[in-house]
């Protein structure tokens, strides 16, 4: 029987990608959903996907940088479905555009939506974990939290200070709540549509298009969001403290212990091919 059946898991950013295919997974092995995202129209779209599933299905409008509409989604999980097993904290947003250049509105958006929608999502659903049942938090970095990139300096900073939030959470709740998993996903290339929503400032008049950079992100990403659903669900399953997504994930993350600043001449590099 799989660990997940009959729980129940809070997703956000489950109206594409990811989101998507997390809630169609788990509800594929009999744990009931409550989906959350910011687009109505996402979330129709998964409430479709997740049709014919023997499982409750809760949905709910969010705007994960709003603390309290998070904790009335907290609440609205809890009259839906009882009780709440696991968060998966998983919406997220980008911007491309230089560090000295970036504005501050764009920053803060996406620290808000990236960083404090994590925070928010941990701090929302822990204390309405049960006791007694065997509970999780499954927060999305990327390996952009591992390394850095030009171009990325707010989706950088965001998802290095998921990772170090979701291990020091980890550490914290093996004494204090030692029922809950915490975990931290790293994906590498996978097929969503975050580049696509993305904030993209141009500069330079020879600068890539918006849709040049999504098809250099498309024949890049190695993994489909399907595929990246079940390794998250493998590593989740194993409590592990860190989940890497993909062989591009691997090897960056093997890059960066051999060479912690070495890797940006190739970065580099690479960029400008």
């Amino acid at each position: 029987m799989s660990k997940f059946n009959q729980q129940v898991a809070a997703i956000t950013g489950a109206g594409s990608g990811m989101g998507r295919s997390l809630a169609v997974a788990l509800a594929t092995r009999g744990c009931h959903v409550a989906i959350a995202d910011v687009s109505e129209e996402g979330l129709a779209g998964t409430m479709a996907a997740l049709e014919g599933h023997d499982v409750r299905v809760s949905c709910h409008q969010l705007d994960v940088a709003d603390q309290a509409a998070f904790e009335a989604f907290g609440m609205k999980t809890l009259e839906a479905h009882g009780k709440v097993n696991m968060i998966f904290n998983n919406a997220g947003v980008s911007v491309t555009d230089s560090a000295a250049h970036m504005s501050r509105a764009d920053f803060e958006w996406l620290m808000n939506i990236n960083f404090w929608g994590v925070v928010n999502g941990t701090r929302t659903f822990l204390p309405l974990m049960p006791a007694n049942e065997p509970c999780h938090i499954v927060n999305t970095s990327s390996i952009f939290g591992t390394i850095a990139v030009p171009s990325q300096s707010a989706y950088n900073a965001a998802k290095f200070a998921v990772r170090g939030y979701t291990y020091a959470l980890r550490m914290e709740l093996a004494d204090s709540h030692p029922h809950v998993g915490v975990s931290c996903v790293q994906p590498g290339g996978v097929k969503t549509n975050i580049v696509r929503k993305s904030r993209y400032v141009v500069r330079e008049n020879d600068a890539p298009t918006h849709d040049e950079i999504i098809a250099k992100f498309d024949s890049m990403a190695g993994l489909t969001a399907d595929e990246a659903a079940t390794v998250i669900l493998r590593g989740v399953e194993k409590n592990k403290a860190q989940i890497l997504v993909g062989r591009d994930a691997r090897f960056i993350a093997l890059l960066e212990r051999l060479a912690p600043t070495g890797y940006m001449k190739l970065i580099r590099r690479f960029m400008t091919n």
